[in-house]
């Protein structure tokens, strides 16, 4: 290997570790796993297939990986009470297309937000919906309660007959209306799926809406934004529709199922067992100090009318300030790590620039964070958009309130966050064997 390229790679992978050592995460969809997480990706599992279910497995040697994969299936159900789950899925979309493919065929029609209205773009005609060849229809919405308009959508059901109405978004403030959309969906004879991506950490620990519970015949959800687990996903179904969801998970979209990672997410639900409740609270309580102190300090913070958030996220117009994408690019330059977003007033023209930034506060609080560290953030954020200080100040004071940050908690072992294990990759620079 030219030492060169490798010493470019090595490098760039020290300087990713350091640059969020300094800097404050806030990506909504991102969070961190604990030391017991991330050793499972390690084993001998991440070499391996286990094709089918457990027991019913179309290569040998699975008879342990049956143990680990049924486990995650038990500790699933238990956790969100539901009648079944299938934990294959490699990701959120991956899941998200086995639900549609297994409830719908093609040219039904289906019921998501817009994107400007918080949906995932899985959930619309140019993602994971299109390729099931769906017409997607869109929910009306109440601008004032930043939510779905029940009556509305009762006259649009009855109108359009969908097959599947789609709950759950990317920007997730405040909880769907699940009991009322189900009525509707047996009104028409259709399903409800339920994407808890962002919140299943919040579900798991009982701090924001339940679906199962409150009616949704299908949950999907990845399990690394608000929940312990690595990059991956699960479904939750009503057992009678468990076959469909099963076949369209494997041999549907899913062949191997990265058993490395499953491991993994076994230990992140024996974490959100024990922590889940505790860290839920703490990050709900962190994103609404956040929002109400940016707002105290001038911030158009969305959401005021019903107290701005009931999640991780928090949604701020900034339009004033030159619009989402300078402002994002903004807090970058000064280590604040977020994303620009739209909003339910923007369309799809302003993708580029919209009106708003997401901010979510998940990783922030797994490492510790609390309400005072929120209002100290809100303050270096207001400093920066109105460049009370320069920037060069504004990036010390970041790493100055993330020094004291960088120690996974909620864990059954408090680790260092961003431990580059850099002995695993010197093998270039040592000499063969004689």
């Amino acid at each position: 290997m030219p030492s060169d390229r490798y010493s470019k790679f090595i490098e760039a992978l020290r300087q990713h570790h350091e640059l969020y050592r300094q800097s404050i995460p806030l990506i909504a969809s991102e969070n961190l796993t604990s030391l017991a997480v991330r050793s499972m990706y390690l084993t001998d599992l991440g070499h391996r297939y286990a094709e089918g279910k457990v027991g019913k497995r179309f290569y040998q040697g699975c008879q342990y990986i049956d143990v680990i994969e049924d486990l995650a299936i038990q500790l699933t159900k238990e956790i969100f009470n539901a009648e079944h789950a299938n934990v294959q899925p490699i990701s959120g979309v991956t899941a998200n297309i086995a639900a549609f493919f297994a409830l719908t065929s093609p040219a039904d029609k289906v019921v998501s937000l817009s994107v400007p209205c918080g949906g995932h773009i899985s959930h619309d005609r140019f993602s994971a919906a299109g390729i099931r060849g769906l017409e997607v229809l869109h929910y009306p919405f109440d601008m004032e309660r930043l939510n779905i308009d029940i009556d509305e959508t009762r006259k649009l059901a009855e109108k359009e007959r969908p097959k599947v109405l789609v709950l759950g978004s990317s920007l997730f403030l405040f909880p769907h209306p699940v009991k009322e959309i189900a009525e509707i969906a047996k009104e028409v004879d259709a399903k409800v799926i339920y994407d808890g991506s962002h919140v299943l950490g919040l579900i798991a620990g009982e701090q924001f809406q339940d679906p199962v519970k409150e009616g949704a015949d299908v949950v999907t959800a990845s399990t690394h934004k608000t929940f312990f687990g690595p990059q991956r996903a699960v479904i939750l179904c009503r057992k009678e529709l468990a076959k469909a969801i099963d076949n369209a998970v494997f041999p549907g979209v899913v062949s191997n199922h990265h058993l490395n990672t499953l491991a993994g997410y076994v230990i992140a639900c024996m974490e959100m067992l024990e922590f889940g409740e505790a860290y839920a609270k703490q990050t709900v309580r962190n994103a609404k100090r956040l929002a109400e102190k940016l707002h105290e300090l001038g911030f158009n913070v969305v959401g005021e009318q019903n107290g701005f958030t009931e999640s991780h996220q928090v949604a701020v117009d900034v339009s004033e300030f030159g619009g989402g994408d300078p402002v994002a690019k903004m807090f970058e330059r000064i280590n604040i790590i977020l994303n620009k977003n739209l909003l339910p007033w923007d369309d799809l023209t302003r993708t580029k620039n919209p009106s708003g930034i997401r901010i979510g506060v998940q990783e922030v609080t797994r490492l510790g964070m609390k309400e005072e560290e929120m209002e100290k953030l809100a303050e270096i954020m207001w400093d920066a958009v109105n460049s009370n200080k320069s920037e060069d100040r504004l990036k010390q004071e970041v790493a100055e309130l993330k020094s004291e940050f960088n120690t996974i908690k909620y864990a059954f072992e408090e680790t260092e966050a961003y431990t580059f294990f850099e002995n695993f990759l010197s093998w270039p620079a040592r000499k063969p064997a004689d």
